[in-house]
């Protein structure tokens, strides 16, 4: 008797062990969010959103203050639209501007607020225009690759000293 209920609280630590574990891999990559505050949604519309991803963060001055709730695609004006659930106790004026950031190098995209200056703040089902798309990093390293070959195609004043 006395083994079988050492199993049952060994098995009982295991599996709590295991489920903690479960919850911090999800916090960890993002996947999981727990809040149980209602915020207020409202979109904004980028040219090209990179590698954003649905429940993203969205950050102002490095604060958490809301997350990416869908990324949908609008084939009337060829952007991804994106659906923003900032909390209730963050107010930001109407001309606030956003970018879509990356933490580190090479780490995760969030949505970053700058917030304007208009006297009236953003309400639930408002539409943000002032906005900025990702740094695609191909794009830029194709960018320097092409400068660079054209400025070796140039023929340099530096050789023709006589």
């Amino acid at each position: 008797m006395q083994q079988s209920k050492n199993d049952l609280w060994v098995g009982l630590f295991v599996m709590l062990g295991a489920a903690a574990l479960v919850f911090l891999a999800l916090q960890s990559a993002n996947l999981l969010h727990l809040n149980f505050q209602t915020g207020y949604r409202v979109t904004a519309r980028f040219d090209n959103i990179g590698g954003l991803k649905p429940k993203a963060a969205v950050r102002s001055a490095g604060v958490v203050v809301g997350r990416v709730e869908s990324i949908t695609f609008d084939d009337k004006t060829f952007q991804a639209r994106v659906t923003l659930e900032l909390d209730k106790q963050y107010a930001f004026p109407k001309d606030s501007s956003l970018k879509i950031l990356t933490s580190g190098l090479l780490g995760e995209q969030y949505i970053g607020i700058e917030a304007g200056a208009d006297e009236h703040n953003l309400v639930a089902g408002d539409n943000l225009t002032a906005t900025q798309s990702a740094v695609v990093l191909e794009n830029l390293i194709g960018q320097f690759l092409y400068s660079k070959a054209e400025e070796g195609g140039k023929p340099s004043d530096a050789g023709s000293k006589k």
